[in-house]
């Protein structure tokens, strides 16, 4: 069970947003992409769901050439993305929004005295609960998750964390920083700076070579 992108190369217009990226994700377990605004790291998220085109390179899903299947084709095999932004349908109820992914109440207990209100009238912090207890219903095989804990608490934020990591998936995160509370799980991580990849390692090392 693994993602990778081998050499990618993605363009915005005349500007390259990727330039020759190559990493793997292996599952189950957790990779972390990390990066400030502007450093592909939202961009790697699309190229492996398919939601932007490579202009070079490929997607390879278990040794699967994906790069020409539409992302509809690997959502339907399992590949499960929440953007950072519009992740949840906000005409709809959150029950509806969840019933989209399971009959199931929501990963998050806290969700539960909200099943009726509208999606797009909850605050940030409960729509990115929303959309991650879609993703978490769903039973993908990969899950991608564009900084999956913005505007939650402490205790919500470590509740995602715990949940995302025992998934049975390959599950990847973007985040500007490594979060303290996964720096003890050493998992794979992934710095990305204008657009290429300036470290590969496990969390440790990043840590230890971050230390002066």
């Amino acid at each position: 069970m693994t993602i990778s992108l081998r050499q990618a190369r993605v363009r915005y217009g005349p500007l390259e947003a990727l330039h020759g990226v190559t990493l793997t994700a292996p599952g189950p377990g957790m990779t972390v992409l990390l990066g400030r605004n502007g450093s592909g790291r939202s961009t790697v998220l699309r190229a492996l769901a398919g939601t932007v085109p490579l202009v070079g390179g490929t997607v390879v899903w278990d040794g699967t050439d994906i790069t020409r299947t539409p992302a509809y084709e690997r959502a339907r095999r399992g590949l499960c993305l929440v953007p950072e932004r519009q992740a949840v349908f906000g005409s709809l109820t959150v029950r509806e929004n969840l019933e989209l992914a399971a009959p199931a109440l929501a990963a998050y207990p806290q969700l539960e005295p909200l099943l009726g209100r509208r999606a797009g009238t909850l605050s940030g912090g409960e729509q990115r609960m929303l959309a991650l207890s879609r993703a978490l219903l769903a039973g993908a095989r990969v899950v991608l998750v564009d900084e999956p804990v913005q505007g939650m608490s402490r205790a919500v934020a470590a509740r995602t964390y715990e949940l995302l990591g025992s998934l049975h998936a390959c599950v990847v995160i973007a985040e500007q920083r490594l979060p303290p509370l996964l720096r003890a799980s050493a998992p794979i991580v992934y710095e990305l700076r204008r657009g290429v990849v300036v470290f590969s390692g496990e969390a440790g090392e990043l840590e230890r070579r971050r230390t002066p």
